[in-house]
C-alpha cells in the first residue's frame, strides 16, 4: 500500500472547526450596527464561500445589495476576527495525529482555502507548527474562490503531482466540485460544516482514522 503524493485540505470544517470564532467575529459586526444576530447552526450554512459573501449573506436580506454597509461590516469583522481567531478554535479529532502520519510517510500536504490568505497561513502556523505544506493558498486579491480548479492547478505546479497522484479533502460540495473540476480525486469529510451524503462522485469518510485510510491506494 503507498499513499497518494499529494493531499489538498479545505481548512474551516476539515482540519479546523473555526465555526464559533468566526460567529463571533460576524456577530460583533452585527451588533456594532443593532442587527439582528445569529446563532452558530445559523453560521455553519453560510460560510465556505469566502469572508464577503459570509458577512453579505448574515445582513438582513434589505441590506444584503448596500455595499458601503457590506464594506463597513467587513472591516468590523476582520479587525475583531483577526484579534480572536483563536480563541475557541480547534483541530478536529485525530487530525494532528493524520498529519504527522503523512508526513512521517513522505506525503505533500497543500491547504486550499476561501478563508481570506492572512489568517488561513496564521491558522496553519498556530495548529500544525510542525507540518511542512507544500503550498497554504487561501483567498488572494485577483484569484478566483472554491469551486474554480485554479487553486488545484496552483498547488500541482508547486508539488510538481501529477493530477492523478493527488486528492482533495474537504467538508463541502464547493470543495468536491474544485477536485470534480481539477480532474482530481475528492474526499468528504463528514464533522464539518455541511451534511454531505454518499456520492459516486467522492468518498465520503466519517472519522481521521477512516481518512487516513482512504488515503491508501493499492501500489
Amino acid at each position: 500500500m503507498t499513499s497518494k503524493k499529494t493531499v489538498i485540505f479545505d481548512l474551516d470544517g476539515t482540519l479546523l472547526d473555526t465555526i464559533e470564532d468566526l460567529s463571533a467575529a460576524v456577530n460583533h459586526a452585527l451588533g456594532k450596527r443593532g442587527l439582528p444576530l445569529h446563532g452558530v447552526s445559523e453560521y455553519r450554512s453560510m460560510v465556505g464561500h469566502g469572508i464577503r459573501n459570509l458577512v453579505t449573506v448574515s445582513l438582513p436580506e434589505a441590506l444584503q445589495q448596500d455595499e458601503e454597509m457590506i464594506d463597513a461590516c467587513l472591516k468590523d469583522f476582520k479587525e475583531y476576527y483577526s484579534a480572536h481567531i483563536d480563541v475557541k478554535t480547534r483541530p478536529y479529532p485525530g487530525i494532528p495525529e493524520l498529519l504527522t502520519s503523512l508526513k512521517r510517510e513522505g506525503v505533500s500536504m497543500a491547504v486550499a482555502s476561501n478563508k481570506f490568505q492572512e489568517g488561513t497561513e496564521y491558522l496553519i502556523k498556530e495548529f500544525f507548527p510542525d507540518i511542512s505544506f507544500a503550498a497554504i493558498l487561501g483567498n488572494r486579491p485577483g484569484y478566483p474562490l472554491k469551486p474554480d480548479p485554479e487553486i488545484v492547478g496552483d498547488v500541482l505546479r508547486k508539488t510538481g503531482s501529477a493530477k492523478k497522484d493527488t486528492v482533495m479533502v474537504g467538508d463541502s460540495m464547493t470543495d468536491m466540485k474544485t477536485a470534480m473540476n481539477g480532474g482530481i480525486r475528492g474526499i468528504a469529510v463528514s464533522w464539518g460544516y455541511r451534511l454531505l451524503e454518499k456520492s459516486e462522485d467522492y468518498t465520503l469518510v466519517h472519522s481521521a482514522e477512516e481518512l487516513n485510510a482512504s488515503l491508501k491506494i493499492t501500489a
